[in-house]
């Protein structure tokens, strides 16, 4: 992998690369493993759709609370002091989770956990734009994606195999042991954030740290409700939703449930792998991520209607059009890097990714109450996840025109100015 503006040779940052994906991997793979686990954690504990909802959600929430504290401490120690740190939080957390026997205690060990891993994409999105240019960010930010769809493909049938043989106790003790594993890594090969840390940050008149430059900023603004309702909306199914939705409306078992996931994951892997390729080349050839995701983003949105209108018979291969179209959205993450100075890079970062872990939290959990509220009104349970579904179709809609509406052309012809 080249680099730009950079001391590492091409072998180290090869090195630091692969150990910040190492890390994300586990990351994805305790996101997402919540769907394929819902069978177990319902016929153990007897969650409703609700409770399962706000247990895979929790660990959104804990993410999402760390994000701006987490933005200023990347800007100020930088993301290797930082990384370790939080993974610290994260083995404790697997290891809480475990060993927990209520569902309460279950719930408050997923939270730790998201805070735990919350800074496992920040970091090294904030590395990438100390150290590589525009292009070469948007290529390892989709390959770092792509690290996470490996960790959501392994959630699903791998973790299926291995229940069996460890459950779903060992399961997080593995995580735990992994994870420290991974911490080596970081500590061996990623450089001291001294060896290259930026300017010295001065907190201006905008506000403390920087962040009320960051939250009025019209690129931030633009892509704010979709963040929040599409590209959250995207992980809360991903994550969660797809599996019940196979399982409680198209009939499958817990395995082909699993198998099911398998094929979505899979699927957003390629989709990642190919963005990391394809989109140098569409910038050379003068596209923007604002371009791309005007034409694009519309996708995911048709293939939730699809998936709604076609009720039982949206199996797997409709929930992986809806996720594969709804990765359009993912590049609004390095334009939003891009889109500020360096010294500010990580507080935009997380503050767009508490954004987006916000929109999970609450898509998750909201889709999991709005279909109780049905199933309790007396409608079908297949009638109840097609009406939650289409109010989550109808506020990604309304961001979609948000965002054609808000125009952040100004601020991107002054970028260049502004990273002077």
């Amino acid at each position: 992998m080249t680099m730009a503006s950079t001391a590492l040779p091409a072998r180290a940052a090869a090195f630091a690369f692969a150990s910040f994906a190492f890390a994300y991997f586990f990351s994805a793979l305790v996101r997402g493993v919540t769907a394929t686990l819902a069978p177990s954690f319902s016929g153990e504990l007897g969650l409703t759709a609700a409770d399962l909802g706000l247990l895979a959600g929790a660990y959104f929430g804990g993410f999402a609370l760390m994000q701006l504290p987490l933005g200023s401490a990347l800007d100020r120690f930088g993301p290797r002091r930082v990384l370790l740190a939080f993974l610290s939080v994260a083995v404790l957390g697997c290891i809480a989770f475990a060993s927990a026997r209520h569902f309460a205690t279950l719930t408050l060990a997923r939270a730790l956990i998201g805070v735990g891993v919350s800074a496992c994409l920040m970091a090294p999105m904030t590395a990438f734009r100390r150290h590589f240019d525009p292009v070469l960010q948007l290529r390892a930010n989709s390959w770092m994606l792509m690290t996470g769809a490996f960790g959501m493909v392994a959630g699903t049938l791998p973790v299926q195999w291995l229940l069996p043989l460890i459950g779903w106790r060992g399961l997080f003790w593995l995580v735990a042991a992994l994870i420290v594993l991974a911490m080596v890594a970081i500590r061996a090969f990623v450089p001291p954030d001294n060896a290259a840390a930026p300017p010295a940050i001065v907190p201006g008149p905008s506000g403390a740290g920087g962040y009320a430059e960051v939250w009025k900023h019209p690129t931030f603004v633009r892509f704010l409700p979709m963040g929040f309702f599409q590209y959250g909306g995207m992980i809360a199914v991903q994550s969660l939703w797809a599996g019940p939705w196979l399982v409680q409306v198209c009939g499958w078992s817990a395995r082909e449930a699993a198998s099911g996931l398998f094929v979505i994951n899979l699927a957003m892997l390629f989709a990642f792998f190919g963005w990391g390729i394809v989109v140098p080349r569409l910038y050379a050839r003068g596209w923007t991520a604002q371009s791309l995701i005007t034409r694009g983003a519309p996708l995911g949105l048709l293939a939730l209607l699809l998936a709604i209108v076609l009720g039982e018979r949206a199996t797997a291969w409709a929930w992986a059009l809806y996720c594969v179209g709804c990765t359009f959205v993912t590049l609004s993450q390095p334009a939003i890097g891009q889109a500020f100075p360096t010294t500010l890079a990580g507080r935009a970062l997380s503050a767009f990714n508490l954004v987006v872990f916000a929109g999970i939290f609450a898509v998750q959990w909201g889709l999991g109450v709005a279909i109780d509220t049905f199933v309790a009104m007396g409608w079908p349970v297949v009638s109840a996840y097609r009406a939650a579904m289409a109010l989550l179709a109808t506020c990604g809609a309304v961001s979609y025109l948000w965002f054609l509406w808000h125009d952040d052309a100004p601020a991107a012809a002054a970028k260049p100015a502004a990273r002077a």
